[in-house]
């Protein structure tokens, strides 16, 4: 009887050690160049583990300061240094305007569309499985990769939110 109530004590005294192992959540951002010259994104990833569980995309670039929202503060003193007629915008919140310029160069997907799909993609991957996707891959091929995702920058967002995942890996 003995041995069994110490058993028990010592599996009871363990399991709060197993239950908080793998709740931890991190979240891991980094700026990157996933998309051309003329832009910045920021990657945002929850990192449980290495395991992806959230993934979030935006980019910022100047837009036409008439028709696109500004970040805040672009009617103030933080804009007061953008070039004539530009507002530094994210391309998320301005994301049927940036769709319609897309839309001239023969897009077929919305912009948020595409980012919904990279999101998605990452997400419930670990670090490992995330890193053989994209091994040796082409921008091309990666494009194919994503299910629902037409941006020919597939390969450099995952990239970055890969990067994003390793900034808070263990």
């Amino acid at each position: 009887m003995k041995k069994v109530l110490a058993l028990v004590l010592a599996l009871a005294m363990m399991l709060p050690v197993f239950a908080l192992a793998d709740d931890t959540v991190k979240i891991g951002q980094v700026d990157y160049a996933a998309h051309g010259t003329k832009c910045f994104a920021v990657l945002t990833v929850a990192v449980q583990g290495d395991k992806i569980v959230a993934a979030y995309i935006d980019e910022f670039q100047f837009m036409d300061a008439a028709t696109a929202e500004g970040v805040p503060n672009s009617d103030a003193d933080f804009g007061a240094s953008y070039p004539e007629g530009k507002v530094l915008a994210s391309k998320k919140v301005n994301a049927a305007l940036y769709s319609a310029n897309m839309q001239k160069s023969g897009s077929t997907q919305a912009l948020d569309v595409n980012y919904a799909a990279i999101e998605a993609f990452v997400t419930g991957k670990t670090i490992a499985e995330l890193e053989a996707a994209i091994e040796g891959k082409t921008s091309e091929e990666m494009v194919d990769v994503v299910s629902g995702c037409t941006l020919v920058d597939t390969l450099g967002y995952v990239t970055g939110l890969l990067e994003a995942a390793k900034s808070v890996a263990e």
